[in-house]
């Protein structure tokens, strides 16, 4: 059984960080594809950064610069690291992953309905 869960979400001021950790469990996680997605309330939800099982990122333009994701294919974890955030970043911070049938899952996948599982979500709230 697939599972993902979030952590480290809070309430940051303006300028400030946070690491956010998804713990994957029920897979071969080092062969997934893995995300980070956010939804703000009345929005939808958008992808933050990828990466897949060859390590090639993605980050959407919005947080270049600024967030950072990485992978640990020992501990079966995924970090999104957020550095000087915004207001704008408030949202929901979901872990999100893409299983493949057969073999490796490499490529640059944004769209929410190209990955299979999704975790609970996270918070973050950014406000001073």
């Amino acid at each position: 059984q697939v599972q993902l869960l979030e952590s480290g979400g809070g309430s940051v001021q303006p300028g400030g960080s946070l690491r956010l950790s998804c713990a994957a469990s029920g897979y071969s996680y080092s062969r997934a594809c893995m995300a980070w997605f956010r939804q703000a309330p009345g929005k939808e939800r958008e992808r933050v950064a990828t990466i897949d099982s060859a390590r090639q990122i993605t980050y959407a333009d919005f947080v270049k610069g600024r967030f950072a994701i990485s992978r640990d294919n020992g501990k079966n974890t995924l970090d999104l690291f957020m550095n000087n955030l915004k207001p704008e970043d408030t949202a929901m911070y979901y872990c999100a992953t893409r299983r493949t049938p057969s073999g490796n899952c490499l490529g640059s996948y944004v769209a929410t309905y190209e990955y299979n599982y999704w975790g609970q979500g996270t918070q973050v709230s950014v406000s001073s």
